[in-house]
C-alpha cells in the first residue's frame, strides 16, 4: 500500500487485486444465482459491498446493503468488473448552498410561476378568438 500527503491530507492509494488471485466474487453470491432464471427471481439481499459483479450475475436484482437500508441494483453488462457497493451509496447528498442558493432558488420558482401565468393567458386569449 502506498501513501502519499498533500499539506495536513493524506491519501492512501490501494493497490488492485493480484491478477494470480483473481476477482473477488463472494461464493455464496454464486450459489444463490446457480441454475436460476434473472427475470423470475427475486431480490437477492446481500452485505456483500466488495464483491466484484462476475459476468454470471449478469440480469439478476441484489439488494446492496448501505448501512441502513438495502438499495436494488439491477445488474447490466455495464457493471461487469466493478464492486456491488459501487452502485448502493452509504451518504445522503441534500444540497449545497445556504442564503444564496435559496434565493436563486426562490427566485427560479418566480420566474416559472410567471411563465406558466403568461402561457396560460395566451392559452385563454386564442380561446376567446
Amino acid at each position: 500500500m502506498k501513501k502519499g500527503s498533500v499539506g495536513a491530507c493524506f491519501y492512501i492509494y490501494f493497490m488492485t487485486r493480484s491478477i494470480k488471485k483473481g476477482i473477488y466474487v463472494d461464493e455464496k453470491l454464486l450459489k444463490k444465482i446457480e441454475g436460476k432464471v434473472p427475470l423470475n427471481t427475486p431480490m437477492i439481499k446481500t452485505w456483500k459491498r466488495a464483491s466484484q459483479i462476475a459476468p454470471e450475475m449478469v440480469g439478476f436484482t441484489f439488494g446492496v446493503y448501505n448501512g441502513k437500508v438495502h438499495i436494488e441494483v439491477l445488474v447490466t453488462e455495464d457493471m461487469v468488473g466493478h464492486r456491488l457497493g459501487e452502485f448502493s451509496p452509504t451518504r445522503k447528498f441534500t444540497k449545497h448552498g445556504g442564503k444564496m442558493q435559496k434565493e436563486l432558488e426562490q427566485k427560479k420558482k418566480e420566474a416559472e410561476i410567471a411563465q406558466s401565468k403568461s402561457a396560460s393567458s395566451a392559452s385563454a386569449d386564442t380561446k376567446k378568438k
